[in-house]
C-alpha cells in the first residue's frame, strides 16, 4: 500500500488533460463538502485538499487518488 500523504507534501493526481501535481493543504477525517460536492472521509480512509502547482486550484481527493512526489528542490 502507497505511503498516506501529509500537509505540505508534494502529490500527483489525473485529471480529464493528464496528470498534474501540487501540494497537500488539508487532510479531512471526517464527510466535508468541497466546491459544491460531498465527500466522505474518515480517519481510515482521508481525504485531502491539493492545490495545483500550475494553476493554483485546489481539489479534493481520496488518498488513493495521490502519488507522493519528491519536494522540489
Amino acid at each position: 500500500m502507497a505511503e498516506t500523504p501529509s500537509v505540505g507534501d508534494r502529490v500527483s493526481w489525473g485529471t480529464s488533460q493528464g496528470r498534474t501535481q501540487g501540494v497537500v493543504k488539508e487532510r479531512k477525517t471526517s464527510d466535508f463538502e468541497f466546491d459544491g460536492q460531498k465527500f466522505t472521509a474518515s480517519k481510515d480512509e482521508p481525504a485531502f485538499i491539493v492545490e495545483s502547482e500550475k494553476t493554483g486550484a485546489k481539489a479534493a481527493h481520496k488518498g488513493s487518488a495521490l502519488r507522493k512526489l519528491k519536494k522540489k528542490d
